[in-house]
């Protein structure tokens, strides 16, 4: 399953880093539910916030844990200087983390391994566990965006979202590092917009528009994208047009 190059994400992210949070409210859903499975009680005294974005997800792990010592790691340097929260800022690639092993109690991370290697991703994450750590994550899963991959489906034959693993498959990975007690739920969030324009612009302003190969390299013209418009309203809800997020949340042990 191929990613985009870091630098190209890396770079979206950057432009991204403005506009996130006035665009990022699926995302800080998906944050505040992954809050739930935490484990309580004391004994996380160093947490890592893996793919923090803007830091969205600090203000909740220092209430939930406010003794411990918290890292934000992040690909974007430019998402790290919007973090309000006392931590130590990193930035780093989920694939290779500049931290030793065993080092932290908690593996914190709330959609940002898509954009990995995720069987990499997930040995770093064991790596760096202490002895019964624990891991929680929440990543995409496949049925992400699929009304975007049906209206374009019509017009051509690009790449217009990234391949996502499906839960099994991110739990035999998960295992295959070497964590235990893996378990995971799967879940969706819909989102509504008045056109197309909007979606697209939401998608884009969270930094989530960059593929891989296969992907379109120029510019939509204007009958193209009335083409799509098109065939994304045969698809409209009372609500709006629809947008998925399809979410795996990974809860595991060291």
């Amino acid at each position: 399953m191929t990613r985009p190059p870091k630098a190209r994400v890396r770079q979206s992210f950057e432009r991204a880093a403005a506009t996130y949070d006035a665009a990022a409210s699926v995302q800080r859903l998906i944050c505040n539910r992954l809050l739930n499975g935490l484990p309580l009680g004391a004994g996380i005294q160093r947490a890592l916030d893996a793919g923090c974005g803007t830091g969205y997800a600090q203000g909740l792990l220092h209430q939930r844990y406010p003794a411990a010592e918290f890292i934000s790691l992040d690909l974007s340097a430019a998402m790290l200087k919007h973090i309000a929260s006392p931590c130590q800022r990193i930035a780093g690639d989920l694939e290779h983390l500049p931290l030793a092993d065993r080092s932290i109690d908690l593996y914190w991370s709330s959609l940002a391994v898509q954009w990995c290697d995720l069987a990499q991703a997930l040995r770093e994450a064991r790596r760096v566990l202490r002895p019964h750590g624990h891991l929680v994550l929440a990543t995409l899963g496949p049925s992400t965006f699929h009304e975007l991959r049906t209206a374009f489906s019509r017009i051509d034959n690009y790449q217009h979202t990234l391949s996502f693993h499906a839960p099994a498959e991110i739990e035999t990975l998960a295992r295959q590092s070497g964590l235990s007690a893996v378990n995971s739920k799967n879940h969706q969030e819909i989102a509504y917009y008045p056109d197309l324009r909007s979606l697209l612009h939401a998608v884009k302003a969270v930094g989530a528009n960059q593929l891989g190969s296969g992907r379109r390299t120029g510019l939509m013209s204007r009958s193209t994208l009335r083409r799509v418009e098109h065939a994304y309203e045969t698809l409209r809800q009372p609500a709006g047009l629809p947008l998925t997020y399809d979410i795996i949340s990974l809860h595991a042990q060291s």
